[in-house]
């Protein structure tokens, strides 16, 4: 048993243990931040500094091919990511690329 599952019980205690490291959120409307993380609440109100913010468009051009999808990158120095907002939180070493 490593330290994270020993002082995880509840769902929250894993983003308490990624306080002031590097997370990837992703939120709804195909968007996505890295960031680390300052503070969160118990409605997933997220505090993020240093954040590279990933959108995702899809642009159709013909109705006989799939849609091209192409990444629109902005960076901030602090964010406040509403709750209602997040589909997920996690270490950056724990997402596939």
């Amino acid at each position: 048993m490593d330290e994270r599952e020993e002082a995880s019980n509840e769902p929250l205690d894993l983003v308490r243990l990624c306080i002031d490291e590097i997370v990837v959120v992703k939120l709804r409307g195909d968007r996505e931040l890295k960031g680390r993380l300052h503070a969160y609440d118990s409605h997933c109100n997220l505090v993020l500094g240093d954040v590279e913010e990933t959108i995702y468009v899809a642009e159709e051009e013909d109705e006989d091919q799939p849609p091209r999808v192409r990444t629109v990158k902005k960076q901030s120095e602090m964010l406040f990511v509403r709750g209602d907002s997040v589909v997920l939180i996690a270490p950056q070493e724990g997402v596939a690329q």
